[in-house]
């Protein structure tokens, strides 16, 4: 049996998770929460890393009921992801490995997502909508790597929506995301937007700047409510992923959906999906937040399968990339 710990800190979350094998020990994250009508800037998402990153790693270690010297491997995010957030938690993780003389292992954020996925979903070959603040992408697995078919070639999804809820002063606790999903539901008129989908990619910022110019006029009339307007924007945004998710299955062949990243625990979204998949005979799987939300749970048990078929990361190496393609990745534990 093998004990990985894994710390995840590319963007506001911080999450450190353990496992044994595929047992998961404990799973603890804390979040960088900033006012209503604001984002998360690098230097201070960095600064509540700093700040709570050893709390974190006491209760994680008191929760599995372990300690550092019972760890065998340190698995950690070497992105893509902010710059200062993840260089913030890597400095962490060097420490304990050369107090412990434990070995490292660097992780790609987005192939941590699609791992974590799979393992709990266990879902055997999907096609991979991923969709978060910031990555947007349908992957599907071949020939070592995960090939990316489609992206975004602006804004991620999750983007999209945060900066739509900064545009309606919406709490970000727990995060604007589930509070637009709540108001959504509460929207009955549809306003039309731009539907931007290019071949295989899509675009969200023209629909962004179309809502922003529109906005003031739109509430001021009461022409549109802010939840039908919540309402529109997840039924577009979603129609426009659904639709490239659907395209590459019927390139791939696949039965089978995967939902990863933090927009992927949108019951709306979730909903959308199983019914596309339920008219072409496929299956859908998907997580709730304790998994589809960055954890540090998910670069353990990738950092893990990379170190049980790869080895550890040389030294030299284990440094942080802000822009790291999920196509990168040589995929060395698949079939």
């Amino acid at each position: 049996m093998v004990i990985a710990i894994g710390f995840e800190g590319s963007a506001n979350k911080l999450g450190i998770g353990i496992i044994r094998d595929d047992d998961i020990l404990s799973n603890i994250r804390h979040t960088y929460i900033t006012p209503p009508g604001k984002g998360f800037l690098p230097r201070e998402t960095a600064c509540h890393h700093r700040q709570h990153i050893l709390t974190t790693l006491r209760d994680v270690l008191q929760e599995a009921g372990l300690t550092l010297s019972d760890v065998d491997v340190i698995c950690y995010t070497k992105g893509p992801g902010m710059g200062a957030p993840l260089t913030s938690v890597v400095l962490v993780a060097r420490c304990i490995s050369q107090l412990y003389n434990k070995p490292m292992v660097a992780v790609n954020h987005c192939i941590g997502h699609i791992e974590m996925g799979r393992l709990i979903t266990r879902a055997k070959d999907p096609t991979v909508l991923y969709v978060s603040g910031g990555n947007t992408q349908v992957i599907a697995y071949s020939r070592k790597r995960y090939r990316i078919f489609g992206e975004t070639i602006d804004i991620a999804v999750g983007n999209c929506l945060d900066r739509f809820a900064r545009l309606l002063k919406l709490s970000n606790n727990p995060s604007p995301g589930y509070n637009i999903e709540q108001l959504a539901k509460e929207g009955k008129k549809f306003a039309p937007l731009p539907y931007t989908v290019k071949g295989m990619d899509v675009s969200f910022s023209g629909i962004l700047s179309h809502i922003e110019e529109r906005i003031p006029k739109w509430l001021k009339s009461e022409e549109y409510t802010s939840a039908d307007l919540c309402f529109s924007l997840q039924e577009t945004l979603f129609s426009m992923l659904i639709e490239i998710t659907e395209r590459a299955m019927a390139h791939t062949g696949s039965q089978e959906v995967l939902i990863v990243g933090g927009v992927g625990c949108n019951v709306r979204l979730q909903e959308m999906t199983k019914q596309m998949c339920l008219d072409r005979k496929a299956t859908l799987y998907a997580t709730d937040e304790r998994f589809c939300i960055d954890n540090g749970v998910m670069i353990a048990v990738t950092g893990l399968l990379q170190f049980n078929k790869s080895g550890h990361t040389p030294w030299g190496e284990t440094t942080c990339v802000q822009r790291y393609r999920t196509d990168d990745v040589h995929v060395a534990w698949r079939d």
